[in-house]
């Protein structure tokens, strides 16, 4: 039985709380074991991970399987948890009501966007006082890429009735950082919205830790 400061891991929780355990101490409580092995494989696995837990949590469970080698009850409690984590966190960035920078829309989405391992565009339709009216998911492509019908996006703004849009994607390569297509997409959907008065507001690319926004950026 793993010990530290004479106490079980299970006996600090009770004592101190959960945020008294190091991350390895705390995988090892999340895979149902408390043993020196179960918390020396843990260590493991964050090493493999060059000791970036939200790197250890985003990933899939062969990919956890294969990297550290973790049996298949262990890797599936580590995923539910990290899922478990990442709905409470969409959750409250569902709450957000008004816009005010794109620091709201990381938040509101960064938890939904962040860990897959494909590209997603939304589309956010606000009113002028920059209150979300709606939100939609208007594509899913591959790893590389996806493909937005710039008509469907708009046509949606039009039906209610709002003067601007936000679109948000996800980089699964890790750098926010925009490619000449996110460019090219975002100059022909501003002209697109232009044609009927409608605004795009902002273009936030999430990556993994990261974002990167067009007006923030004066590219808008």
């Amino acid at each position: 039985m793993y010990k530290d400061d004479g106490l079980t891991l299970r006996e600090r929780i009770a004592a101190r709380g959960l945020g008294s355990l190091s991350d390895s101490e705390l995988l090892a409580v999340i895979m149902g074991e408390e043993t020196a092995t179960a918390v020396a494989d843990a260590e493991r696995l964050l090493e493999a991970y060059g000791g970036q837990l939200a790197a250890v949590c985003n990933d899939e469970i062969a990919r956890l399987r294969m990297t550290a080698g973790l049996g298949l009850r262990r890797a599936e409690r580590i995923a539910a948890a990290s899922e478990l984590g990442r709905r409470v966190s969409a959750q409250q960035g569902e709450q957000v009501q008004t816009i005010e920078s794109s620091d709201d829309i990381r938040r509101m989405f960064a938890p939904r966007l962040e860990g897959l391992q494909h590209e997603e565009c939304w589309a956010i339709y606000l009113t002028a006082s920059n209150r979300i009216v709606d939100s939609r998911r208007v594509s899913q492509g591959g790893v590389s890429g996806t493909v937005v019908d710039y008509r469907l996006v708009v046509k949606r703004a039009l039906e209610l009735l709002v003067p601007q849009i936000i679109v948000v994607h996800n980089h699964p390569s890790g750098s926010a950082q925009p490619s000449a297509e996110d460019d090219r997409v975002t100059e022909r959907l501003r002209e697109a919205a232009a044609l009927f008065d409608i605004r795009l507001l902002d273009h936030i690319i999430i990556a993994r830790g990261s974002h990167f926004s067009y007006a923030a950026q004066g590219r808008l």
